[in-house]
């Protein structure tokens, strides 16, 4: 008798070890490039890595409770789902209130410490898996009411009150996710084309708004013709890459942080990270990202049911999504918009909100390989799911 051998049990535990390798690199690579800041700020080289050890911790013990909690609760828009949408409204609303908001750098996104525009992440894309598994149900899933609805009215008005801080990357995401989740959930090409003429007016009004993005516009061009003004930051992250070479000067030689790169432990994390590591590093990187993402889409399309296929979709989006867009800033493809990069970014808020979203994913995951303990209803359902995100 042949015995097969796999290398995995299960899809869960694939995503396990990835996020395992990728929590290690960041955590490597935000002492890297803070201790720098941290001895000149703080007086303390461990500042912001004893700040992320902590973040860590607390993120580990969200995504085994959300591991716990049955995907399907938050489907329902009533019960617990009602008071996380009104907590995540109220501290919206907070942030913008200057005796409650804590402002840095001219911009008002933190409320006792916690940036509340993180969570709404998370939110949006959970408001849109209802609604949308609703339309899929009632054979209207490329109606153009996928998104003209009250629970797509209630992620426009998280939108807009993130970019009232102002914070137009987080923004973007909030209202991008749901939208990119509409279309791959079956939308009609010919919605599809007026939504993207939407999404472009909607960009060109948030431009306009804030003069300094479209100065950031232009230079975006040519970062080179204002290399000591507004293009200073790409300017450095672009240098800060190219210095690295094929291997990088090695752990914790890198120069950028020395007062070169703004935002190096943060925004611009992945450039130091591409300066000590090289272009190896970085394929490393890219690999485990996109392992991480073909594994999501695995999942979703191991998913019980069409809720838990959109859940899972619109997780993937979200964490990949972050990704290109920070990798594309960092090395100039992209204005500079402030999008961290999942697990490598230093970020209290933004890698706690990603350890939720991870719980969530393997929630679905658990209940997608051990369908046993299903009730018969849902044995049906799963033995036909009506969406298919991979043909």
């Amino acid at each position: 008798m042949r015995i097969r051998k796999k290398l995995w049990n299960n899809d869960a535990e694939p995503i396990l070890v990835i996020m395992v390798v990728l929590m290690v690199l960041g955590t490597i690579n935000v002492f890297s490039s803070s201790f720098v800041l941290g001895t000149t700020d703080y007086n303390d080289p461990y500042h912001f890595l004893t700040r992320h050890l902590m973040v860590m911790v607390g993120g580990v013990i969200l995504f085994f409770a959300f591991r716990k909690i049955n995907y399907r609760r938050w489907q329902s828009l009533r019960g617990l789902m009602f008071w996380v949408i009104l907590g995540t409204f109220l501290a919206l609303v907070g942030v913008l209130i200057p005796s409650i908001g804590t402002e840095v750098n001219g911009a008002r996104r933190w409320l006792f410490g916690v940036q509340p525009a993180e969570l709404a992440k998370l939110i949006s894309l959970m408001l849109a898996s209802s609604t949308l598994v609703a339309r899929i149900k009632r054979g209207k899933a490329d109606s153009l009411w996928n998104v003209i609805n009250p629970q797509y009215g209630l992620i426009l008005l998280m939108a807009i009150l993130i970019e009232l801080e102002p914070d137009m990357g987080t923004a973007a995401i909030v209202l991008g996710v749901p939208l990119i989740m509409a279309v791959v959930a079956g939308m009609s090409p010919k919605y599809v084309l007026g939504l993207l003429g939407a999404v472009v007016m909607i960009v060109v009004a948030a431009v306009n708004i804030q003069p300094y993005r479209m100065a950031r516009l232009k230079v975006w061009f040519d970062p080179w013709a204002d290399a000591q003004g507004m293009g200073y930051q790409t300017v450095q992250s672009l240098s800060t890459i190219g210095s690295g070479g094929f291997w990088g000067m090695g752990l914790g030689e890198g120069v950028s942080k020395y007062a070169y790169l703004p935002e190096a432990h943060t925004d611009f994390a992945f450039a130091i990270f591409s300066q000590e590591h090289g272009y190896m590093g970085n394929l490393l990187v890219f690999l485990l990202l996109t392992m991480l993402v073909l594994f999501c889409v695995r999942i979703a399309n191991r998913a019980p049911d069409e809720y838990g296929q959109i859940l899972a979709m619109g997780i993937m989006v979200l964490i990949a999504g972050q990704a290109v867009a920070n990798i594309m800033m960092v090395g100039g493809i992209l204005p500079v918009v402030g999008v961290p990069l999942p697990f490598i970014s230093y970020g209290g808020s933004s890698l706690m909100v990603t350890m939720m979203a991870m719980g969530m994913l393997m929630n679905i995951c658990d209940h997608g390989k051990d369908r046993k303990k299903d009730t018969p209803e849902e044995k049906t359902q799963a033995a036909k799911p009506k969406l298919r995100l991979v043909k």
